[in-house]
This record gives structure tokens, sequence and C-alpha cells, in this order.
């Protein structure tokens, strides 16, 4: 469950950090109604595209997106994201799709899939 505040990241506290070995989960808003939130442009990102993740610990940990997919809150892949990786790994996950103005709320999850790497674009702080 992402934080209260549309403005900051989440770390599901139950798996490792991000650069340990496993996948490391975060989780933000796409938006609010006070505006866009901090994952509004994850629905960008695209295989290649590089993220850099501040830790807890005033280290840097970097990825490459591997690969992302939308898909309905009703068949969120709870195994592909959370399942254990022999490496470390990273998982974004916002909202996406269309809103329902009955539910208020999106009718999808949006998760970004990443792995390791040495060059860093695009930063996300914890």
């Amino acid at each position: 469950m992402p934080p209260v505040n549309p403005d900051i990241v989440g770390w599901y506290t139950g798996g490792p950090v991000p650069g340990a070995v496993g996948p490391a989960v975060l989780a933000g808003h796409v938006d609010s109604r006070a505006g866009p939130g901090v994952f509004f442009r994850l629905r960008d990102l695209r295989a290649g595209d590089r993220i850099e993740v501040g830790r807890g610990d005033g280290s840097w940990s970097a990825f490459t997106v591997t690969g992302s997919v939308r898909t309905p809150k009703a068949a969120f892949p709870t195994d592909a994201v959370y399942a254990p990786t022999p490496g470390p790994e990273l998982r974004l996950v916002t909202c996406g799709g269309t809103f329902d103005a009955a539910a208020h709320s999106y009718r999808d999850n949006v998760v970004v899939a990443a792995i390791p790497s040495d060059t860093p674009v695009w930063s996300i702080s914890d």
C-alpha cells in the first residue's frame, strides 16, 4: 500500500531494501486531487530506462527497467512482484488505467520491473 502523502514513495518493509538480494517493492501514488503524484510518470518508463533509488542509509542503488505491465487490480501479479529472486531486483507499483469515480480509485495497477545497473538517469529518494 502506498503512503498517504502522494509525494512520498513507500517501501514494502517485508522485502529487501533496494539493491539487496530479492525484489525490493516500492509503491507510490500516480496522482491526487492536488495534482500529479510521485509515480505520475511511472507509466512512461520503458525497457532500458535507468532508475536510481536513494536508500535510508544515504547510499544509492541503480537499476535498468526490464519491462512494465498494466493489470486489473483484481488480477494483481502478486507472485511476479513479491516472489524471491536470485539477485537484486526492483518493483515499482502505482495505479493506472481508467479512474472509477464511484470507487474513488483507478481500476488497474502499473508495475515496473528492473534489475541492477551502473548508469542511473532517473531518481527516486525514499
